[in-house]
């Protein structure tokens, strides 16, 4: 595997700057219109507007009754963004020290920021790539105290000592195996990113030098492996579908056919690839908050793994997915979970997954949810492609 060591590495002085006469947006439209009206005294009001049948047709026609009453139940509201509809959104991430302080990213060069906790969003753009005939796709987004990085495709990395105030752009080597699909701040001018081919890799020194963490690709691996049994790993074609990190430093990816995972822990020479217990191939996999894995099928299935760390028995878990795929598990603690997925699927459990229940806040949004986020026990986000957004209410 190519080394990204490099002596001569500098850093780029071009900074993200911002803009200079931006405004935020209007206060964004809640799912629920009225929010002085609580869960309970909504429903109590509105059954007392029902025995005035004089004046009930003037304030609520049954179908906005329904909507009104079904979205004042909902523990997500909607938030409108000031972008193209055809962005996919695809990471979000606050600064440790403001948890007002954020930024979300996605395709077509999108970084947005906010600092009222993610209520209202403004553009930010990157003068260093804007002179570039490329349109990067921001994949990950990380923060350690005021500290922060951003990786993307074609190869950028952008890091910041200030809390996003500026952002600089860090050389990568040319050699550098795939794209850059995740990074993660772990200290003090250190990092840990991450390619598509599998490629892990450490940096204690802002980005200027990295250390391989890997020291065989996964094809290398797979090519020794492809004896020993793992269905599939004659036809992989070299990169992952998806990857996640538990909170211990462990690494889950799916093969970009879905039909077989890898793992790799901190200290291994290379992936650990494992078979699929499951007839249907595998969408995504990531960590729960006991430390178990949870496991999405194509067409809809969710699996948990038996007992924590990693594992290749699962058991299937019903879920009423109204036949979409499940893209995505985010938990908000040990008991609480939701799910996202294909045309405004929205799961929630909150039994640790032993059984789920439909929440139809995005049932009207025509678009997928591909990513679930909870930045604390209080603050969370559905992130889906069209620009949409979704804010956990509690």
């Amino acid at each position: 595997m190519a080394s990204l060591t490099s002596p001569t590495f500098t850093t780029n002085t071009r900074c993200l700057q911002r803009p200079q006469n931006s405004h935020s947006p209007p206060q964004q439209p809640r799912l629920s219109q009225r929010p002085e009206l609580n869960r309970r005294n909504f429903i109590s009001q509105t059954a007392s507007l029902s025995s005035l049948p004089l004046l009930s047709p003037l304030i609520l026609n049954p179908q906005q009754a329904n909507a009104a009453a079904e979205d004042s139940l909902s523990d997500w509201e909607r938030v409108y963004l000031p972008i193209d509809p055809g962005v996919v959104l695809l990471d979000i991430a606050f600064v440790p020290d403001d948890t007002n302080h954020g930024f979300l990213l996605g395709t077509r060069q999108t970084i947005m920021e906010t600092k009222d906790g993610g209520n209202t969003w403004v553009q930010r753009s990157i003068p260093s790539a804007e002179d570039e005939d490329f349109n990067y796709r921001f994949n990950s987004i990380s923060f350690k105290g005021k500290e922060g990085w951003i990786v993307g495709k074609p190869a950028i990395l952008l890091y910041t000592a200030d809390a996003g105030e500026t952002w600089e752009r860090i050389p990568l080597s040319a050699q550098l195996p795939g794209d850059m699909v995740y990074i993660k701040a772990t200290g003090e001018k250190s990092a840990e990113m991450v390619t598509d081919e599998g490629a892990i890799y450490i940096t204690s020194n802002r980005g200027y030098n990295w250390r391989a963490a890997v020291q065989e690709s996964v094809s290398a691996t797979l090519n020794r492996t492809v004896s020993s049994g793992i269905s599939g790993a004659s036809y992989y074609t070299g990169t992952f579908n998806t990857v996640n990190r538990s909170p211990n430093g462990n690494y889950v990816a799916v093969s970009s056919r879905g039909n077989f995972y890898l793992t790799w822990e901190p200290g291994q020479a290379f992936w650990q690839p494992h078979n699929r217990a499951i007839a249907r191939r595998i969408q995504n996999m990531g960590w729960r908050a006991d430390g178990g894995l949870w496991l999405l099928v194509r067409g809809g299935g969710l699996y948990l793994s038996k007992g924590t760390g990693i594992s290749e028995e699962f058991e299937e878990i019903p879920v009423q997915s109204r036949g979409f795929g499940i893209l995505d598990v985010g938990y908000r603690s040990k008991e609480e979970a939701w799910a996202a997925g294909g045309s405004g699927v929205l799961l929630r459990t909150t039994n640790g997954g032993k059984s789920w229940t439909r929440d139809k806040a995005a049932d009207n949004i025509a678009a997928n949810l591909y990513s679930v986020k909870f930045i604390d026990d209080k603050k969370g986000f559905v992130l889906g492609n069209d620009g949409v957004l979704l804010r956990y209410l509690g």
